[in-house]
């Protein structure tokens, strides 16, 4: 692993154990790199800002097991993933959403649920010719309609079980997806 690699998690490490009891507004660098005794200087040769620090976990947290999520027969699991991620950082994910920082869990959600629904896109679509446009376009109206229930269920605190979100989404997208997919390849 690169140094580079480890002084970014050991900023993120500081910056998560610093969310449990600070809202992310009233966190600075200073408190930061004092945690895990870095300078400053080291924490801007890697982020802009804490923001910046704050994607880079939700980006490097989830994404690596993500890819064997990519197609119609796992997709689920990859939902699930992201709700059980928000499950067990549930300060961390609750502090982002009632912050400034809203828009880079929101961005990381939206990418993460249209990564997923592209894997689901490309397997429907091996053996029948959709064109690229009609791919994206679903991919992104489902990545939002997804990001639509992830966001009321943080608005909810996280009430429902993530087991019965996901339930939930795959019976309101598997079958309606394949099924777009094949009028768009008539058409």
């Amino acid at each position: 692993m690169s140094n580079s690699i480890i002084t970014e998690r050991a900023l993120a490490e500081s910056l998560k154990k610093l969310m449990q009891r600070y809202p992310v507004n009233k966190i600075h660098v200073q408190m930061i790199t004092d945690d895990c005794k870095l300078t400053r200087h080291t924490f801007y040769n890697h982020f802009q800002d804490i923001y910046e620090l704050l994607g880079w976990i939700y980006d490097h947290e989830v994404i690596e097991d993500l890819e064997k999520c990519c197609n119609l027969a796992h997709w689920k699991d990859g939902i699930l993933l992201v709700l059980q991620y928000t499950v067990e950082n549930r300060k961390i994910c609750l502090n982002t959403f009632h912050s400034l920082g809203r828009d880079h869990l929101k961005s990381f959600v939206y990418h993460v649920f249209n990564h997923v629904l592209a894997g689901i896109i490309a397997d429907i679509t091996q053996n029948i010719h959709v064109d690229e446009k009609s791919k994206k376009d679903a991919a992104d109206f489902y990545a939002n309609a997804i990001m639509g229930i992830f966001i009321a269920w943080l608005k909810q605190n996280l009430k429902r079980e993530p087991t019965v979100i996901a339930d939930w989404v795959d019976k309101m997208v598997k079958g309606n997806l394949v099924r777009l997919m094949n009028q768009c390849a008539k058409s």
